[in-house]
């Protein structure tokens, strides 16, 4: 299949294609960068050796039609401006948020600017997902923060044993999450040896997305708390959720309720007692680790969640919506081996 990558030079256009060079189905056929169109490849990416002597092209409509498939990693607002001219024959997975959600006035709110519509929600380890998106050629992929928030809670709120009402999450991000336009905020000096919290006060995107995902597990109302912080290291998120227990639940029936809930998904795993997520473990990976617990002085639930940003809260997540859509298997060119010690 012909794949294309549009918004390539960024952090997650890198590293797709650091995931899609190895695919054994994916042939890549169009590289594009508007920014950087005519400048080498390996210029922004030097680790892609595979790629020397290839250039990023401009971004063209009529370049995405000669592809089965493409991949668009732009900013926010951007994508909408391209697929209308995209024809139907075409895959899309759109690694913006442009797409993700359902209620015009949260988009509003939120992003700002004109609803341009609602795509299939690429998250597919929640019940029915998968089979969504096999049959669509349209798919928003999730953002990363949503990823390991909503990953984290949806067990716990399927099964009703949280109230959900009062979800409280705290969630730190390496840099790359911001992208790679440069800021003065994000300049070592700045960032190395210090956290800071950003879009304090919960005004971060990724609320409404999370809310709206979530709310279609229950009957009951999702409210999100959301903080998040800048941490220093290049990669990797780990997210604390907490919610009050809707009754009387030990730890044991916690633990099985999320095993058997993720029981068919190969990239989440529940780790085993003792053992806490660590960003380290899944830098590199499609995996998200979980860990559980049962705060007895407050009586809420505690679940700690880690994933790599630019790996299941982007570019991997959206190859694995690609195999989906496509008719593959959804791990073929994927692992969940992290690359830390």
């Amino acid at each position: 299949m012909k794949i294309g990558v549009i918004g390539a030079s960024g952090y997650s256009g890198g590293e797709l294609l650091r995931l899609l060079i190895t695919h054994p189905h994916f042939e890549l056929e169009y590289i594009a960068a508007g920014s950087s169109a005519g400048q080498s490849i390996t210029s922004a990416h030097p680790g892609l050796r595979a790629f020397a002597g290839r250039v990023f092209e401009e971004t063209s409509v009529a370049r995405m039609n000669q592809c089965n498939l493409v991949f668009i990693a732009l900013p926010h607002g951007e994508s909408s401006k391209l697929v209308a001219q995209i024809d139907a024959s075409v895959k899309v997975v759109d690694l913006g948020a442009d797409f993700r959600l359902s209620s015009e006035s949260s988009w509003e709110k939120y992003y700002g600017g004109a609803h341009a519509g609602t795509w299939s929600y690429g998250l597919s380890e929640l019940p029915g997902a998968t089979a969504v998106i096999a049959s669509s050629s349209r798919v928003a992929n999730p953002g990363c923060y949503a990823t390991s928030i909503i990953t984290a809670a949806a067990p716990a709120i399927s099964a009703g044993i949280i109230d959900s009402s009062d979800i409280v999450v705290v969630a730190s991000s390496g840099t790359t999450g911001a992208g790679r336009k440069p800021s003065a905020r994000l300049l070592g000096s700045e960032v190395m040896g210090s956290l800071s919290s950003y879009k304090f006060g919960g005004v971060h995107q990724h609320t409404p997305e999370i809310e709206e995902t979530l709310q279609k597990l229950t009957k009951g109302d999702v409210k999100v708390s959301f903080t998040p912080i800048l941490a220093p290291m290049p990669r990797g998120i780990l997210a604390t959720t907490t919610a009050k227990l809707a009754g009387a639940v030990d730890s044991k029936t916690i633990r099985a309720l999320y095993e058997n809930f993720y029981a068919q998904c190969d990239f989440v795993t529940l780790l085993p007692e003792g053992e806490l997520p660590a960003t380290s473990s899944v830098v590199g990976s499609n995996s998200v680790v979980i860990q559980v617990a049962i705060d007895s002085h407050t009586k809420r639930l505690v679940i700690s969640s880690a994933i790599d940003n630019l790996g299941k809260g982007a570019s991997s997540q959206a190859i694995q919506n690609a195999n989906i859509m496509c008719g593959f298997s959804p791990s073929l060119g994927l692992t969940n081996i992290g690359l830390g010690a």
